[in-house]
C-alpha cells in the first residue's frame, strides 16, 4: 500500500479534471438545471481562508447535486474595478489593469489548487471590456426607462478615497472601504431610481423562504416603509408652506414646536436678518460636517436652535416655533417634522433640553400616567383628547378622520414613505465602468450609441486630480463628437459604483461568450434564478438589495421572467483565529498555500467544512487541521484494507452475519444523514454533522476489519468501499478520486449516482439493553430487537452473569423500558 501523499494525488487529478474539461456545463444536456453561485471575489491578490470556506461550501453543494442527476452550473469569475486596485497601482507605478490581471492569474492558480469544480469557460472579469460593455448597456437601459437620472446633491465624500458613497456604503459614520470618517458635499451626481421598486423589494421578501430571517429584516428595515400623512405648516414670513410626513398624525394638535434639518432649503431665508444669525450659521456648518450616523444615533446627544421664526399648525391654526436640530436631515423625509413631545420620547426630551412646552392628546385608559409630573413621553394605547372634534377617537381612527380633514382642505393626504434612497452611482475613480454619456452644448445631455459601446477606459490618466476623476486628465477621453449633431462634446468623466458591474454577473454567466447581448433570454430563463447562493452577511443592503432591484429591472424590460436572482440563500460566517477575524494587523493570518502545502487541499476542506455549521463563524485550529489530516489517512488505509478482502474473502450471498449487518446498518445510517444534510431542503446545511457521519461510518468499517476474518465478506467490503468514496466526493474530491481509481472502479467518482439508502439494511434485528441493578448499570446484554417484555426478563435472569449479581438477594422490581435500559431493584 503507497504512502498517502496528499501534494502528488491532488496535482495529478486536477490535471486530469481540467484535460478531459471535466467540470465544464452544458447550456442544457436533458438533465434538470441546478444553478449553485458564491460571491465572486475581489482580486487582491491572494484567497484569505474566508474564501476557501465559501467556494468550498459551495462546491460540495455542486458535487452533490451532479450526483444527484442534475446539470449543475457552477462558474467563478472576478469583480475586478474598484478603488485599491487604483491605489495600490498608484503606489507601483504600475497600471491598474496590471495589477488586477496578474492578481486575478495568482487566484485562479490558488482556486484551481482547491479542487473547486468550476467551468472556467464561464469566467468573467468586469473590468474586461467584453463585460463592462454590457455594463454601459444597463445603464443606457435603465436611463432609457426613466431609471437613471443626474443632479446636484448633497452626497456622502471620504476624503481617503477621493469619491462618493453611496448611504449603503457608509457604515457607522465611515467608508465601507477605508473606514475614514465620511463628511458631506455638494455634486452633481448620477442616480439609479431604485425607489420606484421600493414597493416591490419589500413585498417581494415574501417570496424568498430560501434566505435567512436576518438578512430579510435587514433589507426591511432599510427599505423602512411607513404608511402615513403628509402634510404642510404655513411659513407666513416667508410665505412658504412646509411640507411634513408623520404617521401619528393623531397627534398633530399635540405639535408645540417644528425642527427642520439644518440644510433645509427654506433655513437660510428664515434666519436672515435674525439676532442670532451669527450664531445659527455656526451651527449649520457644525452640523454639515457631521456625518448621518452621528447625527442620527441613539447615542448623540440632540441638539438644536430656535430660529426665531414660526410656523402655523393646519388644524388649529396655533403659532409655533421653528427650530433647527442636528437629528432631522435634509434627505430624508421632507427635512422637517412636527415634534409632539408628550407622545415621542425624543421631542420629550428635547422639550425638556429647552424648556419648550408639551402638550397631550392621547388620553391613558388606565389612569396611571402623570401627566403633571411625567418624566417620559406617554406612548401607548388611548383616545383622542384635546384635539377639537376628534376628541374621543381611538389612534387608528383618529389617524383615518384627521387624514381625510387634511384632504378635505387641501393641505394633505394620506400617503407612504420609505426610509430607502435612490442608488448613487457616480465615482470620482478611474478604474470602473466610464459612464457612457456625453455633454453637448447644443444638445444637451446625451447617450453613447450602442454601437460604439464600451466606451474604453484611457491609458493617459494622471492620478493626481484628487476631486475629479482622473478621466478628466485625459484630453483624448474628455473631448468626442456630439452623437446627435456631429459636433464638439464632452464626456462624464464619472465611472459607475462597482455594485453595478456585481449586481447583474449572475446573468451573464449563464451566456458568457454572447457577443450580441449581455445574456439570451432563453439562457437566463434556462438556468435562473440561482438556486443556491452563498456569500457573506456584509453584503445583505449593498449587493443583495441592487441586484433584486436591477433584476426586477430586466424582468421589465422583457429580458428574463424571473422577479428574484437567488432563490435560496446562505450567509457562512467568518474564520476567526484565537477569537477575532483574521487580520495582518493582528497577525493572525494562516494562508492557505501554506496548509496545502504542508497538508494538502482535501484536508483544508474536510477542517474547514467539520469545524462548524455554515452560518456559523469558525475558529481556527491547528489541531484541527492535523486531526483532518489523521482522518484522511485513516480512510486511506481502510480504503486500501476493505479492497484486499474484496479481493479475497468469501461473498455473503446476502447472508449477513452479525458483523456484516453492524457495519451496514451504521453505513447506510450515514448515508441517510449525510444526504438530509447536503440537501439543505429546510434552508439549513449542516455540512459538519455531514462530515461526523462519514467519520462514524470510517470507525465502523475499522471495527469491521478487527472482527474474525472468517466473518469477513467481499461483497460487504467492495459495498462499504464504494460508498464511502461516493460519500467523500464532495468533501474531498481528490482522494475519492485517487482511491476509487486504486480500487479498480470505472470512470470518475464524481460521475457516479449519490449512494441510495438501503431500507433493509436499517432494519435492527437484535439491540443491546444496559442492565441497571440498584441503580447502577452491571451488565449490557443482547436481545431480540422485537422481544417482549417477558422474553427479555426471562433472558437476563437466565444470564449466568445477572446470577452472580443477584444471588441470595430478592428481586423487589424488574422495569423493563423497551428499547432502553433494564431496570432491577433488589434487596
Amino acid at each position: 500500500m503507497e504512502k498517502y501523499i496528499p501534494q502528488d494525488i491532488e496535482k495529478k487529478w486536477q490535471g486530469v479534471w481540467a484535460e478531459s474539461h471535466a467540470d465544464k456545463t452544458p447550456d442544457n444536456n436533458g438533465k434538470p438545471p441546478y444553478y449553485v453561485l458564491e460571491m465572486f471575489p475581489y482580486p487582491s491578490g491572494n484567497l484569505h481562508m474566508g474564501h476557501v470556506r465559501n467556494y468550498t461550501i459551495g462546491d460540495v453543494i455542486a458535487r452533490y447535486r451532479r450526483m444527484n442527476g442534475y446539470n449543475v452550473l457552477h462558474p467563478m469569475g472576478f469583480d475586478a474595478f474598484g478603488m485599491p486596485a487604483e491605489n495600490a497601482a498608484i503606489k507601483r507605478n504600475i497600471p491598474p489593469a496590471e495589477w488586477t490581471y496578474d492578481n486575478i492569474a495568482n487566484m485562479e492558480r490558488q482556486q484551481k489548487s482547491l479542487g473547486l469544480s468550476y467551468d472556467w469557460d464561464r469566467e468573467v472579469a468586469t473590468c474586461h471590456k467584453d463585460y463592462y460593455r454590457w455594463t454601459q448597456w444597463i445603464f443606457e437601459l435603465l436611463y432609457k426607462r426613466g431609471l437613471a437620472y443626474r443632479k446636484e446633491a448633497k452626497v456622502n465624500w471620504c476624503d481617503t478615497c477621493n469619491t462618493v458613497l453611496a448611504n449603503e456604503q457608509v457604515i457607522d459614520g465611515k467608508c465601507w472601504r477605508c473606514d475614514h470618517d465620511v463628511v458631506k458635499k455638494d455634486l452633481k451626481q448620477w442616480f439609479f431610481k431604485i425607489t420606484d421598486y421600493a414597493d416591490q423589494l419589500l413585498d417581494d421578501l415574501k417570496l424568498l423562504p430560501g434566505w435567512p430571517e436576518r438578512v430579510k429584516t435587514m433589507q426591511k428595515n432599510w427599505i423602512g416603509r411607513s404608511e402615513g400623512a403628509q402634510f404642510c405648516f404655513d411659513i407666513p414670513e416667508i410665505g412658504e408652506k412646509l411640507d411634513m410626513f408623520s404617521t401619528r398624525v393623531d397627534t398633530i394638535f399635540g405639535t408645540t414646536f417644528v425642527v427642520l434639518a439644518p440644510e433645509h432649503r427654506f433655513v437660510q431665508r428664515i434666519i436672515k436678518g435674525k439676532k442670532n444669525e451669527a450664531q445659527l450659521q455656526e451651527y449649520i456648518t457644525l452640523m454639515k460636517n457631521q456625518s448621518d450616523m452621528e447625527r442620527t444615533s441613539n447615542e448623540a446627544e440632540k441638539t438644536g436652535m430656535f430660529t426665531g421664526a414660526y410656523a402655523i399648525n393646519p388644524l388649529n391654526g396655533e403659532q409655533v416655533p421653528i427650530w433647527i436640530a442636528n437629528y432631522v436631515l435634509a434627505d430624508y423625509g421632507t427635512g422637517a417634522v412636527m415634534g409632539v413631545a408628550g407622545h415621542d420620547q425624543r421631542d420629550f426630551e428635547f422639550c425638556k433640553k429647552y424648556n419648550i412646552p408639551i402638550h397631550y392628546v392621547i388620553s391613558d385608559p388606565t389612569g396611571e400616567y402623570d401627566y403633571e409630573n411625567a418624566t417620559e413621553a406617554y406612548t401607548g394605547e388611548g383616545v383622542l383628547m384635546n384635539s377639537g372634534e376628534f376628541d374621543g377617537l381611538s389612534i387608528e381612527a383618529g389617524k383615518k378622520a384627521i387624514t381625510k380633514w387634511l384632504e378635505a382642505h387641501n393641505c394633505g393626504k394620506g400617503t407612504v414613505n420609505f426610509r430607502l434612497r435612490d442608488w448613487l452611482i457616480s465615482r470620482q475613480r478611474y478604474w470602473g465602468a466610464p459612464i457612457p454619456v456625453v455633454y453637448c452644448e447644443k444638445c444637451g445631455e446625451q447617450l453613447v450609441t450602442e454601437e460604439q459601446l464600451p466606451v474604453e477606459l484611457p491609458t493617459d490618466v494622471a492620478f493626481t486630480a484628487g476631486a475629479v476623476s482622473p478621466l478628466a486628465t485625459s484630453e483624448k477621453f474628455s473631448h468626442c463628437t456630439c452623437p446627435v449633431c456631429g459636433g464638439p462634446a464632452t464626456r462624464e468623466t464619472d465611472t459607475m459604483d462597482t455594485f453595478v458591474c456585481s449586481s447583474w454577473y449572475y446573468l451573464r454567466y449563464t451566456d458568457a461568450r454572447n457577443e450580441k447581448a449581455p445574456w439570451s433570454r432563453e439562457k437566463a430563463d434556462h438556468w435562473m434564478n440561482v438556486d443556491q447562493y452563498i456569500g457573506g452577511i456584509e453584503h445583505a443592503i449593498l449587493h443583495l438589495m441592487y441586484s433584486r432591484f436591477l433584476m426586477k429591472v430586466f424582468r421589465d424590460a422583457g429580458l428574463v421572467e424571473a422577479s428574484e436572482p437567488f432563490e435560496r440563500l446562505l450567509t457562512q460566517g467568518m474564520v476567526l483565529k484565537e477569537g477575532s477575524k483574521m487580520s495582518k494587523s493582528k497577525g493572525n493570518v494562516v494562508s492557505p498555500e501554506e496548509i496545502l502545502s504542508k497538508y494538502g487541499a482535501d484536508t483544508a476542506r474536510l477542517f474547514i467544512l467539520f469545524a462548524a455549521p455554515p452560518e456559523r463563524d469558525l475558529d481556527w485550529s491547528d489541531k484541527g487541521v492535523e486531526g483532518s489530516y489523521r482522518f484522511l489517512n485513516r480512510v486511506w488505509r481502510i480504503v486500501h484494507q476493505f479492497a484486499d478482502i474484496a479481493k479475497t474473502a468469501e461473498v455473503s450471498k446476502d447472508i449477513y452475519s452479525e458483523a456484516d449487518k453492524a457495519l451496514r446498518l451504521v453505513e447506510y445510517t450515514s448515508v441517510a444523514k449525510i444526504t438530509d444534510d447536503i440537501q439543505g431542503d429546510d434552508g439549513n446545511y449542516a455540512l459538519n454533522t455531514a462530515v461526523s457521519a462519514v467519520m462514524e461510518f470510517v470507525n465502523a468499517m475499522h471495527a469491521y476489519v478487527g472482527e474474525d476474518k472468517g466473518q469477513l465478506h467481499a461483497d460487504v467490503a467492495d459495498e462499504a468501499n464504494e460508498n464511502l468514496l461516493r460519500l467523500l466526493a464532495p468533501f474531498t474530491p481528490h482522494i475519492a478520486e485517487e482511491l476509487w481509481s486504486i480500487i479498480g472502479k470505472n470512470g470518475s467518482v464524481h460521475t457516479q449516482e449519490w449512494p441510495q439508502t438501503d431500507a433493509q439494511a436499517l432494519v435492527v434485528s437484535t439491540i443491546e439493553l444496559p442492565v441497571q441493578i440498584n441503580g447502577k448499570v452491571r451488565e449490557r446484554i443482547v436481545v431480540s430487537a422485537d422481544a417482549s417484555v417477558e422474553a427479555i426478563k426471562e433472558q437476563t435472569l437466565a444470564s449466568d452473569r445477572i446470577q452472580t449479581l443477584i444471588d441470595g438477594k430478592n428481586v423487589v422490581k424488574f422495569i423493563v423500558v423497551p428499547g432502553k435500559i433494564i431496570n432491577i431493584v433488589v434487596k
